[in-house]
Order: C-alpha cells, then structure tokens, then sequence
C-alpha cells in the first residue's frame, strides 16, 4: 500500500498529466495542505515556483509566510511573497479571499491549491445549505484555469501524514479552530456528526455527488451554448425546460459583463421570460438592470 507521500505524489502526477500546465505556481499557506502539495511539485517539476500570500490580518504574519517561505527553499523551490491589503465588502474572510486571488492569478500557466478532499465535502454541504443551486453543489473543479487542485482526491489526513514523513512541521491557522467561521463548524461539528450517523464515507459521497452534479452541469452548459444570441428574444426561449433556459440566460448576462451572479440574481431575471406579470426591472451586480421590453429582454447600465 502507497505511503502518503507517495500517495500525494501520484495525485499530483495524475493532475499534471490531464493538464499539461505551461507553467506551474504553488500557493502555499503553510499549513500541512500546501506544504505537501509544495513537496510533490518540487519533485516533478523542478522550476516550479512557491507563492505565499500575507494577508497582514494577523500579529506576526510576515512571520509566517517567511516560515513557509523557508520551508519551501528547503524542498528546493523558488519562493515568493505576496503581500496583500484586505478590505471590501462581505466580511474579512470574503474580502481576504479575493485579495488573495487577486494576488496570485498569473500572467499564464497554472497557480495549484492545496484544496482536499475534506474541503470539497465542506464546500458541497455549505453549497446545499444554502439552497445556491446546482453550480454550487457541484464544488471545486480539479481544473479551472488559471486554478488546479490537485489534491481534491486526497484527505487532511494523508496531507498531514505527508508532512510528518517528510519532516515538514506545518503551521496551524488558529482561524482553521474559530467557531464563528461556518466552515469550521462544518468541519468539527457537522461532518462528524454525519460521519456517525452514516456510519462513513460522508466526505467521498458529497464529493462524488459534487463530480456528478459537474457532468450535468457541462452537459446543460453545452447544450445552452447554441442559443448563443437567441435568448434576448423571449419567444425564442420561453418554452426551453427552466434548467436549459436559466443556462441560456447566465450565458447572456455574464457574457455582457454581469459579475458575481448569484442563483436568486437568475432566477429573478427568469421570471421575466417564465413569470411575467409587467413587473419592473431585476437589479443586478455591477450597476446593471435586466428588463422586458417588447418581447425582448435588455440590458442597461443603473442611472447615477
């Protein structure tokens, strides 16, 4: 049986030979995740360079990304930080983690994550709590460039266990045992809880629900892509199956430069096409609205 290290190792070299990265960049946080992922990479592909990101949210942060920094060059890689300043809207830990892909999306090739099989579980439940819709059950993707995540198959476990036989010692976000963050509640609460009651297995089952939810996903996708400029007119896509015509409509308003469009945002936008009773304009992210307007649905930029 594959020790962890040799079991990260085949992960990684299985995600590398899917992707064919032109180039290869590790964010590494310090914690056994990344560090282990760090560890892979330094193996397979020498030139790789490590990425530490400092949030400066915490006393003594640029400590730890120096030490992360180090542990990295020990493994022979190049190390980089990143220093970053956090603000913006939707808490610290939303306005960290834009700041934090801001910082480390590259020019070209591909930043890997040391996301795990247990947060891809987390992300599911979180996704189904919050009724956000399919795309969201459906989890991190392996490969969503400029982003690879290697490791969604491999558990803390065997990361943590990577690290030990590697000699690694990984630093302990003190966030990672805050109850007041959901996914930490999730993490030491839920996810036991359901481990017990199902008697195992809970975490592989949510993630093999997330990779079918992903098929489904791509396939309706696709199928919506050949109503690529029909869907402006109502009749054209009125009597298309809501899940197929919601499709039809995300590609339309991302396509016009609406960000950030949340189920509820489409859904509102849909019953213009489905519900329609003259009711007024869908508010949207970006400073834009969504209206009918003689058979047609338009676009518009809010009035100041």
């Amino acid at each position: 049986m594959n020790g962890p290290v040799s079991s990260v190792r085949a992960a990684v070299r299985r995600f590398l030979d899917t992707a064919q990265p032109e180039e290869v960049a590790v964010a590494v946080s310090g914690g056994a995740d990344s560090l282990a992922l760090a560890a892979a990479i330094a193996d397979l592909v020498p030139d790789a360079v490590a990425l530490i990101v400092d949030h400066q949210l915490q006393a003594g942060s640029d400590q730890v990304a120096s030490r992360a920094a180090a542990a990295c060059t020990s493994l022979g890689m190049r190390a980089r930080v990143l220093t970053v300043s956090v603000s913006g809207p939707g808490g610290p830990e939303a306005a960290a983690r834009r700041a934090r892909y801001a910082a480390l999306r590259p020019e070209r090739g591909l930043v890997l994550l040391g996301h795990t099989l247990d947060d891809q579980a987390e992300t599911v439940l979180l996704g189904l709590g919050r009724g956000s819709g399919p795309r969201s059950i459906a989890g991190m993707r392996p490969l969503d460039p400029p982003w690879g995540r290697p490791l969604l198959g491999v558990t803390r476990e065997v990361t943590s266990a990577a690290c030990a036989e590697l000699g690694l010692s990984p630093w302990t976000d003190p966030h990672n045992s805050d109850p007041s963050f959901q996914r930490v509640r999730l993490r030491t609460e839920v996810l036991p809880l359901l481990e017990d009651v199902l008697q195992g297995g809970v975490a592989e089952a949510l993630a093999r629900t997330a990779a079918q939810l992903r098929e489904d996903c791509d396939a309706l996708d696709s199928l919506a892509r050949a109503f690529d400029g029909d869907c402006c007119e109502v009749a054209e896509i009125v009597d298309l199956p809501a899940a197929l015509r919601r499709r039809v409509l995300r590609r339309w308003l991302l396509g016009e430069g609406v960000p950030e469009l949340s189920d509820s945002h489409l859904r509102r936008v849909d019953a213009l096409v489905s519900a329609w009773r003259g009711q007024g304009g869908v508010w949207l992210p970006g400073g834009f609205v969504a209206r009918r307007s003689h058979g047609r649905l338009v676009l518009n930029e809010q009035q100041p």
